[in-house]
């Protein structure tokens, strides 16, 4: 499926919202630089394990598995991410904080295009892979921000203990 294309930058400015903000927050245009609180883009051949994640429904709503996840600081991690389910989703990597922002954006602009180092975004059967390093310690999240994905169930904590 196409998405129409809009950077976070321009649905900020559509939100009435400052370009600091933007410039900040970064756009989804591949706009984050290299550091994130959450860690930086990694390369694939410094990862130190494959975590498969699933993005689906259940009967109870939607959900991402695993549900949380343990990394060390200083690992990258090769995320290799299947959509199971029927519809479309996406899988984020940011702090709790920064995915409620982009929740909000996405309410407003439910087709945005992503192109993010962070974060994939997947059709029913899809699959893609996100490369991680996590430089920092602390507890982050994963989630999918289509507009009642999260509400969901579909977001989890990723926990990152020191060296």
């Amino acid at each position: 499926m196409k998405h129409a294309s809009m950077t976070l930058a321009a649905a900020l400015c559509a939100l009435g919202l400052g370009m600091g903000d933007a410039l900040a927050a970064g756009t989804h245009a591949g706009g984050h630089g290299d550091e994130m609180a959450a860690g930086s883009p990694g390369k694939a051949t410094a990862a130190a394990r494959t975590v498969d994640i699933t993005l689906k429904e259940t009967d109870e709503g939607m959900a991402i598995e695993p549900a949380s996840l343990q990394v060390k600081q200083g690992e990258t991690i090769r995320f290799q991410v299947t959509n199971t389910g029927e519809i479309e989703h996406e899988f984020v990597i940011d702090t709790h904080v920064r995915n409620q922002e982009h929740k909000k954006i996405m309410a407003k602009f439910p087709e945005m295009e992503h192109d993010d180092p962070n974060s994939v975004r997947l059709d029913a059967g899809g699959e893609g892979e996100v490369v991680w390093t996590f430089s920092k310690a602390g507890t982050f999240e994963f989630a999918c921000l289509i507009p009642g994905h999260y509400e969901s169930g579909m977001h989890g904590d990723i926990s990152v203990g020191r060296k």
